[in-house]
């Protein structure tokens, strides 16, 4: 069940995503690249994200889900995107895309205030989790999430396949 995440902090506001907000959200693509396997190559890593982050920024009446940014006098400082998405058990979840905090703003509660955007999204659309994924090396976030009540479901495995090992 959802538990209610009240976050504020003078100086942040979460709004929904504009077009303007463009290049500030392309520039927060690398941080979605932390904790991504050392096998994955790096540079198709920050191109997805790109993608991703790119995708978010289609017209909101054509765009499933929300995105919403964090923004101070500086400018944008975060981003989170959140849809829905239909769990292999049949139930209807709603689904962290991204969430990106720029490195100056990170620990200010602005990744706390984009989730708990997200959260009240989730709650409007009747649904009874929020998911998300991120890397198993990424330690920093993993504490983030729990530190927000998220607990792991499940885990991802992969295995190298070369020469060696056909």
């Amino acid at each position: 069940m959802l538990r209610a995440m009240n976050v504020e902090h003078p100086g942040v506001r979460i709004r929904p995503i504009r077009e303007e907000d463009r290049h500030a959200v392309l520039t927060l693509a690398h941080r979605l690249t932390e904790g991504v396997a050392e096998w994955r190559d790096p540079e198709a890593v920050v191109e997805a994200a790109r993608q991703w982050l790119a995708g978010s920024l289609t017209p909101e009446g054509d765009r499933p889900g929300a995105v919403f940014v964090a923004e101070t006098d500086d400018g944008v400082v975060g981003v989170v995107s959140v849809n829905t998405h239909q769990h292999f058990t049949g139930t209807v979840d709603a689904y962290v895309g991204e969430l990106a905090v720029a490195p100056h703003a990170v620990r200010g509660g602005v990744g706390r205030q984009l989730m708990a955007a997200a959260e009240t999204w989730a709650r409007r659309q009747g649904v009874r989790h929020l998911t998300l994924e991120t890397g198993a090396a990424n330690t920093t976030a993993r504490r983030f999430y729990a530190a927000l009540g998220f607990r792991e479901e499940a885990i991802r495995l992969t295995r190298t396949l070369d020469e060696g090992n056909a």
